[in-house]
C-alpha cells in the first residue's frame, strides 16, 4: 500500500480507507445493514398493520371481514384512525343478534301452524293446518248504517290573559 500512496499522504491512514482498485469493505458492509434494515422495518411495518386482521382470525369473529377492509384501508390511505378502529372491533365481542331473531320466527312459524323453516322459503302464502276440522258457519256480515256528516268543530276564544296563561 505504501508504493500507491502520494507521497506526501501520511503514512499511517486509518483501516477503513481502500486503496486505488480494490473493494470497499465497509461500504459493502453498510449497503447490507442498511438493506437489512429496511427489509426488516418494512416487514415489521406490514406485520403491525395485519395485527387487528388476526387477532380477529384467531378468535373466529363474525366481523373479521371488516376487520381486514379497514386494516387495508389504514394501509393504503395511511389514515391511522382506520386501523384503530379495526383493532378495537378486533378485541370487541358482538352480540349474536341472529339466534334469538331465529327463535322467534321458530316460535311465529310454530304457532301458524307451519313447518319450521317453511315459512321464509316459498314465495306464497304459507299454508296453516287447522286442528278443528268441524265445517265453520261463515259469520254474518255487519250491518251497514249510513254515514253520518262530520260535525262542525266549535272554535273557542279566549281572552289575551287566557292564552298568555295557558302559554306559561
Amino acid at each position: 500500500m505504501a508504493e500507491l500512496l502520494h507521497p506526501q499522504a501520511t503514512h499511517h491512514l486509518p483501516s477503513f480507507i481502500t486503496p486505488p482498485g480494490e473493494t470497499d469493505v465497509l461500504m459493502v458492509v453498510t449497503a447490507v445493514i442498511l438493506l437489512g434494515a429496511v427489509v426488516g422495518f418494512g416487514v415489521l411495518f406490514l406485520r403491525l398493520h395485519a395485527l387487528p386482521e388476526h387477532i380477529a382470525h384467531g378468535t373466529q369473529k363474525a366481523q373479521m371481514e371488516l376487520v381486514s377492509v379497514l386494516c387495508l384501508i389504514a394501509l393504503f390511505t395511511h389514515m391511522h384512525i382506520f386501523w384503530i378502529a379495526g383493532l378495537i372491533l378486533a378485541f370487541v365481542e358482538l352480540p349474536d343478534f341472529g339466534h334469538p331473531l331465529r327463535r322467534i320466527a321458530g316460535s311465529v312459524e310454530k304457532i301458524a301452524g307451519v313447518a319450521p323453516g317453511e315459512g321464509a322459503t316459498t314465495g306464497q302464502a304459507p299454508t296453516v293446518v287447522a286442528h278443528d276440522t268441524r265445517p265453520h258457519e261463515p259469520a254474518a256480515a255487519p250491518p251497514q248504517r249510513p254515514a253520518a256528516a262530520p260535525a262542525k268543530p266549535v272554535i273557542a276564544t279566549a281572552t289575551a290573559t287566557e292564552q298568555e296563561l295557558s302559554h306559561a
